[in-house]
């Protein structure tokens, strides 16, 4: 079976740029590519053999790393390099919390893109020491999560209510509210208010998303 990566950039310019990068490092490899992250998601668990997600940070549908907890939820085996104009320290910390192998900046050129592919694809996971005790609690927990826990997490956290958030995800609202019961208990929390605080650990290290 042939090997397929798959791109989610929102920028087609630069999905051309990392499908050259791919090209360059796994000829025969076949690429899927996706604009947002709900597309990303579907192509994840609809695509066999996946052995690469190359991940831009700021994906629409995305809150800060929320991109890299939903997609390593739903393909925990496959290695994510995280793509990102954000600062790279920062970023690079946050990515690797939440599952991602390693960070590669926008700005790099073609044989650096092609260096951080190969290494992930080979298996090798980048460290960073300076990611703290309280920040790699609240990534595990996060982490956890179920993909359906994880999409009813970011419904509260972008304010909506059940009702809207069943219609969303196309499930009734007591299975709302028993997702929410799960990840109140997972993140230990006591209600949806302290909840919604978690958003902070999706975004910590990261610029201010637009």
């Amino acid at each position: 079976m042939s090997r397929t990566v798959l791109i989610a950039d929102d920028h087609p310019l630069f999905r051309q740029a990392l499908r050259l990068a791919v090209e360059g490092v796994m000829p025969d490899a076949r690429i899927v590519e996706a604009g947002t992250l709900e597309d990303a998601e579907r192509a994840a668990v609809a695509t066999d053999g996946l052995s690469l997600i190359l991940l831009d940070l700021r994906m629409p549908g995305a809150i800060g790393c929320s991109g890299v907890a939903l997609l390593h939820a739903v393909r925990p085996a496959t290695p994510i390099l995280v793509v990102s104009s954000a600062d790279p320290d920062g970023a690079f910390r946050a990515a690797l919390g939440f599952g991602a192998v390693g960070y590669l900046g926008k700005d790099q050129p073609l044989h650096v893109m092609e260096q951080a592919i190969a290494d992930a694809v080979a298996g090798h996971v980048a460290t960073c020491a300076e990611v703290t005790d309280a920040r790699e609690g609240m990534a595990d927990r996060i982490a956890s999560l179920a993909p359906m826990q994880l999409r009813v997490l970011l419904g509260v956290i972008d304010g909506k209510l059940n009702k809207q958030i069943a219609h969303d995800l196309g499930i009734n609202e007591a299975t709302v509210k028993a997702h929410m019961t799960v990840v109140m208990r997972k993140l230990g929390v006591a209600n949806r208010t302290q909840a919604t605080a978690a958003v902070r650990a999706f975004g910590a290290g990261l610029d201010p998303i637009a």
